[in-house]
């Protein structure tokens, strides 16, 4: 997890096997091994493994994806996918590093300025909720 500048210490682990179904607050760093169904929220950076499956929105300050999300991505100090990554949803960072053979099927906003950032994520969220918006 060299790609993240956070204290590398994790603090929460999901292993291999395990799956669980509701929404997941972590205070601090998580790696994900297993399958998740549900929104994950952590403050600090969030590693998702290679055989992981999430189906649920993403929220972390770093990302470092291996495994197959359905949902989207925020992470404001940078999103890296490697090649076993499948993601599909919508990433919002401002620092990207995408690996050969990854697959991103969404929207991807990546802006370093942060007044640029906030702006195009708010636009984009807005539009996204009234598109999505059942009458």
């Amino acid at each position: 997890m060299a790609f993240f500048t956070d204290d590398i210490s994790i603090n929460t682990i999901i292993g291999a096997g395990s799956a669980i179904g509701g929404d997941i607050r972590i205070n601090g760093i998580v790696r994900i091994e297993g399958d998740v169904d549900g929104n994950i929220e952590a403050t600090g950076s969030i590693f998702v493994g290679e055989k992981a499956r999430i189906k649920g929105n993403i929220t972390a300050s770093s990302a470092e994806i291996c495994g197959v999300i359905i949902g989207d991505v925020v992470a404001p100090k940078g999103v890296k996918l490697l090649s076993s990554s499948a993601i599909i949803g919508d990433i919002f960072t401002k620092r990207i590093e995408i690996e050969d053979r990854s697959i991103l099927h969404g929207h991807c906003i990546a802006l370093r300025d942060e007044n640029e950032y906030e702006q195009a994520t708010n636009k984009f969220l807005e539009e996204k909720a009234i598109r999505n918006k059942v009458i």
